[in-house]
């Protein structure tokens, strides 16, 4: 985990549970809330399954992960206009190793059948985000763009530049719950994924 100031990162390849959507993340039971109560779901089924009748090959105990997040606006916006309900979002949690999809499929068939929940959104996948700045926000959400000034500003004195597309987003890893941590505790990681310039690469 990165301290208060940003520092470059190459983040490898990791297995997560995915959900896309849309709206503001505030919503009370809205498709935001849903998508991360389906994750969590998901999750301790798949760390239950120790107390099963077939443990996956590889089970280790552990702690589940933090909830994270990628985020964006509608494709037909310029910039964000501050309504939260342009936000587009993918929520998800990381998984251990030996989670396969045979695996994930019996958790899904789990959560459906005991808890009743839609597990069509969700999936399984591998995801590699590469070269990344990171830096750790401390204090509410809407505060965020303080830190991500500080990460701006690395980038410009580190022959960085911003990579942000539809396929590398704006990424956020909550430390923190929201709903037991005072706002000005809340501890978030914000990282950007980068590229260097090409005067940098030349030189390398």
């Amino acid at each position: 985990m990165p301290g208060r100031s940003p520092v470059l990162v190459n983040v490898p390849p990791i297995s997560f549970i995915m959900i896309d959507g849309q709206g503001n993340p505030n919503d009370t039971d809205g498709e935001y809330a849903q998508a991360v109560s389906l994750l969590y779901a998901l999750s301790y089924a798949i760390k239950m399954n120790k107390t099963g009748d077939s443990v996956p090959k590889g089970y280790f105990e552990y702690v589940i992960p933090p909830l994270e997040g990628l985020w964006s606006f509608r494709s037909t916006k310029e910039a964000f206009s501050g309504d939260k309900s342009d936000f587009m979002w993918t929520s998800m949690i990381r998984q251990p190793d030996f989670v396969t999809p045979s695996v994930f499929s019996q958790a899904c068939r789990t959560v459906q059948s005991k808890k009743g929940m839609d597990i069509s959104k969700a999936r399984l996948c591998t995801w590699e985000e590469g070269l990344c700045v990171q830096c750790m926000h401390l204090g509410p959400y809407d505060d965020e763009p303080a830190t991500l000034q500080k990460i701006t500003d690395f980038l410009n004195s580190n022959g960085l530049l911003s990579d942000i597309s539809e396929e590398r987003k704006h990424h956020e890893l909550y430390l923190s719950d929201p709903r037991k941590t005072a706002p000005e505790r809340m501890k978030t990681v914000l990282r950007l994924p980068v590229r260097e310039t090409s005067e940098q690469s030349d030189a390398l």
